[in-house]
């Protein structure tokens, strides 16, 4: 990572979020298996993606493993060597190839893999378009990279909700809801960082939560409480969060008295460039006029 990158997000409160998340205890309530189905979702989605390309890889990587998400038997007849690397030690697999790493600085050597999986963890990172970049020089000639990554409708009520409650109650607002990317923006960052035949789509998610405290809570325990550097230190005035609660229920609660909370899930692809690729035809090459394709006469105008 360039070291005039503005920082963002405070990665060693991430660190510390994600190892408290993850850290074993006796209240049946919490624990990071009882608040993952949002990681675990994005995991079989993105198994099942990687399952669907038509290679073999040698040696793959999943980034923010989470405590191995993506389970190694359902990728065991596409991978050879799977490692699993996560910011927290607590969600580093205690079994097969791990490692504790930090996305901003991966520690591979260029062209050692052909496959990275990036689980739902490059949104935190400070430098994306390096972090792409080391993504692609790490992977060898024709790799593969997959990945998801919150877009920008995130969690767009809870922000709507807090920037409301605050400006009535406070005189100023304060962040709270992290800022996710485009698709478009993603898109763009795919290409800028060299890879090959890009492509990002996205796939939201709405989930229908008791309250929205319930939301606030599976956050917290998936290690995704707020990071930002900007972030006001102490602890959210009562008032405030719950003047938030009341307006984030008149937003989005249901006939059945549930709130929507949406993940506007995007998954990007793309790969490393590689002579054997299909590329773009060059601005005038084409050999066939496009009335013979469509069957039409040409008139000058």
């Amino acid at each position: 990572m360039a070291d005039n990158v503005p920082q963002i997000f405070d990665r060693a409160r991430l660190a510390q979020n994600r190892q408290r998340a993850a850290q074993p205890n006796d209240n049946p309530n919490s624990g990071f298996g009882r608040h993952d189905f949002l990681l675990r979702h994005i995991a079989t989605e993105l198994a099942e993606r990687c399952a669907g390309v038509a290679r073999k890889f040698s040696a793959g990587l999943c980034l923010g493993s989470s405590g191995g998400l993506i389970d190694a038997t359902a990728l065991d007849a596409h991978v050879d060597t799977m490692f699993h690397a996560d910011l927290a030690q607590n969600l580093v697999p205690p079994h097969g190839k791990s490692l504790v790493c930090d996305e901003e600085y991966l520690p591979f050597a260029d062209s050692s893999l052909d496959l990275v999986i990036a689980l739902w963890g490059l949104h935190h990172v400070n430098d994306l378009p390096g972090t792409l970049i080391q993504i692609r020089r790490i992977l060898k000639p024709d790799g593969f990279f997959l990945a998801a990554i919150p877009g920008g409708r995130t969690l767009e009520s809870l922000r709507h909700a807090l920037v409301a409650a605050e400006t009535e109650l406070l005189p100023g607002v304060r962040p709270h809801v992290h800022p996710f990317p485009d698709l478009a923006d993603l898109s763009a960052l795919l290409q800028r960082a060299g890879f090959a035949l890009p492509v990002a789509d996205s796939d939201p998610l709405a989930v229908y939560y008791p309250t929205p405290l319930d939301l606030l809570n599976d956050l917290r325990g998936m290690g995704e409480s707020n990071v930002l550097t900007a972030r006001v230190h102490q602890t959210l005035r009562r008032d405030v969060l719950m003047r938030a609660c009341e307006i984030y229920v008149e937003r989005e609660k249901r006939d059945d008295g549930k709130c929507r909370a949406l993940f506007d899930i995007c998954y990007l692809a793309g790969w490393a460039p590689h002579e054997s690729q299909q590329k773009p035809l060059k601005p005038g090459s084409a050999k066939t006029r496009l009335a013979d394709a469509l069957g039409t006469v040409e008139k000058k105008l």
